[in-house]
């Protein structure tokens, strides 16, 4: 049985703002169903124009492109909350590619009924551009990140905000939060080598800043990992859900 909007059990989150009882009747009625998906199955793929959109509502993933000669660019993780697909519903083709990293639930919207947000529900669209634009500066921050940072200060950026968002959406247990990825997906985002990503990890493990084992990231003091990588406004807005 696919979970109704109302009952969304990531909905009321601190991270998530208020909908309003016509938002999520609107919701309810953009929502066509929900889909489970395994670990490695591609959720939408660079080049195509698929028809639906999607929430992750649990389970984690990415986003990467891939050149033409095989190498790889993460470009984020997606956890639940996450909307995927936006791209293609507003240019009618992906040009990068979506996967499960673990069994994912994504509700499901009809791409068709984009329009309509626009035209008949200006605050739910407001809250799909506002989405557009968390994007643009994360990436923002993101290219600043691999350009200026030095290795250890990139990965403690993506710690941070991986942190504190799992954080956010009540997987934190006391000093960990889960963290499912491969050290070649944390290095293919960032623009390292993973032997530089390896030993870089090794390096802040023994400086007790940062620990990533057997899936869990533990960071025992947060805000000294923040400054160490000169992250700026570490806080998180609270954001639309859609």
């Amino acid at each position: 049985m696919a979970t109704k909007c109302r009952d969304c059990p990531i909905r009321k989150l601190s991270l998530f703002e208020q909908m309003s009882a016509e938002d999520v009747e609107v919701m309810e009625r953009f929502k066509v169903g929900e889909l489970t998906i395994e670990a490695g199955t591609p959720i939408l793929s660079e080049g195509s124009n698929a028809p639906q959109l999607f929430t992750a509502l649990s389970g984690m993933g990415l986003r990467y492109t891939i050149l033409p000669d095989g190498r790889r660019q993460v470009l984020n993780f997606v956890f639940p909350g996450d909307f995927v697909g936006l791209q293609a519903g507003v240019m009618r083709e992906m040009t990068h590619s979506v996967e499960a990293t673990t069994r994912m639930r994504l509700c499901v919207f009809d791409r068709k009924e984009l329009w309509n947000l626009f035209r008949h529900q200006p605050e739910r669209a407001f809250s799909l551009t506002w989405l557009a634009a968390l994007e643009e500066r994360f990436m923002s921050e993101a290219l600043t990140t691999v350009g200026q940072r030095s290795a250890p200060e990139r990965i403690g950026w993506a710690f941070s905000r991986i942190f504190r968002r799992l954080t956010e959406l009540r997987m934190r247990e006391d000093h960990s939060v889960p963290l499912p990825y491969r050290q070649q997906d944390l290095a293919d985002a960032l623009g390292l080598s993973l032997v530089h990503t390896n030993k870089t990890l090794a390096a802040m493990r023994r400086n007790q800043k940062a620990t990533w084992s057997d899936g869990r990231l533990r960071i025992p003091d947060l805000e000294e990992l923040e400054a160490y990588a000169m992250v700026e406004n570490p806080e998180l807005p609270k954001r639309p859900l859609m």
